[in-house]
């Protein structure tokens, strides 16, 4: 267990940090704190398998000395290792290279007056128990195993976690939130020696009186497995592919990967020259919204105090503008988006939380009955995606369809294409869950080629 100090405060341990970058001879700093807590419990045959329960404290801080930075982290909140870790960092400011591009955010940058409440990210209720856990693994595993052909699961897990995040910078930040998740898994396995087959389903919210039943997890996961029995290559050639809400978000990943700032900068990414060009069909549009309530991924700040705002990454298929932190943003001549994320031990980088791909009107069952014969992806295993060109290139498994109805599982294949014409051509469904911080919907590509059998 990492050793925590019981007796300050986030707020007093970023103090302290600052007032000794200052005495060590940092011209500017900031820190980032991390407190947290999880349990976890797993499940098998009925039994407890693991009960896992940790607590710990993340600190990081880093310092600035002209176009200078370095960062160092730890655990350790007493008074000696932190006038250590300052020390330490300000030695290695003085020896690493110059960043032109480097820096804190001027104080009028910084978020000011934010409702925590209007977040909704922490739930007051009490910690469950690990009984409680347990008990509710239990039901799923019991869920799925009375389903007929599903003889064992390899994993029916619960768990809960709690934390505090708190970032504090040298000329005048100072800002904190806490988060607590809840969440349920099962992995359900069916069939009998080679002929197995495994697929799962899960559930995290924020909070607990949010979870769907468990009940209702480990009947799904069995039947996703069942599903999957008995799979044959699919016929290769060019055909419509359906990306199934569960994996659909990997495609418009690989947009906001492209759309990044500091892959921008680097000059590597398939979409450097397509600023306020078309990358997606002019009915979709791509939203960011970090304020939304009770989503995991919303917070009134980003990893460097600017604050979170809604924007638009794709608006009408027209792309309006890079995914950018501070550094990136100097590099390129921009203003930041506030999508500064990171860890106690790292510097910042570009990221994005809460997106959603919008402009779907078709359910998943139209989109299967307008493909007519293709393919439905489930999931998908290896990538092979050319960051320069947007070449794509991916293992797959799903199911077959003939006629808009699945006719049988299929595995063993690889579908393959271009990001920047997939995307173009690219159908929504209306299916996605509203309650993800990534709301991406089924999509429907016609035209790509499937290599099976």
């Amino acid at each position: 267990m990492m050793k925590t100090s019981q007796k300050k405060s986030p707020e007093d341990i970023a103090s302290h940090f600052l007032s000794e970058a200052k005495k060590a001879g940092a011209q500017s700093a900031d820190v980032l704190i991390a407190v947290g807590m999880s349990t976890n419990v797993d499940v098998r045959n009925g039994a407890l398998e693991l009960a896992e329960r940790s607590e710990g404290i993340d600190l990081g801080l880093r310092v600035f000395i002209g176009k200078k930075q370095a960062i160092v982290s730890g655990s350790d909140g007493r008074s000696d290792t932190i006038t250590a870790m300052a020390e330490r960092a300000v030695a290695m400011a003085r020896e690493a290279p110059d960043d032109p591009y480097c820096g804190l955010a001027d104080p009028e940058q910084f978020a000011k007056d934010w409702d925590l409440s209007a977040y909704d990210l922490y739930d007051p209720s009490d910690e469950p128990e690990a009984d409680y856990l347990q008990e509710e693994a239990c039901k799923m595993e019991a869920a799925a195993l009375v389903c007929k052909g599903i003889e064992h699961t390899s994993d029916a897990s619960a768990s809960y976690s709690k934390s505090n995040v708190f970032l504090a910078t040298s000329n005048g930040f100072s800002g904190g939130y806490e988060r607590t998740s809840r969440g349920l898994s099962c992995v359900a396995i069916a069939g009998t020696g080679l002929g197995m087959e495994r697929d799962y389903d899960y559930d995290s919210r924020i909070y607990g009186a949010d979870l769907r039943p468990a009940e209702d997890i480990g009947a799904r996961a069995a039947e996703r497995a069942l599903s999957r029995l008995n799979p044959e290559k699919p016929r290769s050639g060019l055909f419509p592919v359906l990306f199934d809400e569960r994996v659909a978000y990997s495609l418009i990943g690989h947009l906001i990967n492209a759309v990044n700032g500091a892959s921008i900068a680097r000059g590597s990414s398939w979409l450097r020259d397509h600023l306020y060009q078309s990358v997606l069909p002019a009915s979709l549009s791509l939203h960011e919204d970090p304020t939304r309530s009770r989503v995991s991924a919303s917070r009134p700040f980003d990893g460097e105090g600017l604050p979170k705002r809604a924007r638009d990454i794709v608006k009408d298929g027209v792309l309006q503008g890079w995914t950018l932190d501070l550094s990136s943003a100097r590099k390129l001549g921009m203003t930041s988006t506030g999508n500064a994320a990171r860890s106690a031990s790292s510097r910042p980088g570009p990221q994005v939380g809460n997106v959603a791909l919008v402009g779907g009107t078709k359910t998943r069952e139209e989109l299967l009955s307008d493909m007519g014969t293709g393919l439905l992806v489930t999931s998908m295993i290896g990538s092979t995606i050319n960051s320069n060109t947007g070449d794509y290139s991916r293992g797959a498994a799903g199911h077959w369809v003939e006629n808009g109805q699945i006719v049988s599982a299929v595995s063993e294949c690889t579908i393959a294409g271009n990001l920047k014409d997939m995307l173009l051509r690219m159908i929504a469904a209306n299916d996605a869950q509203p309650h993800l911080s990534k709301r991406v919907p089924s999509v429907l590509i016609e035209g790509m080629q499937i290599a099976g059998k």
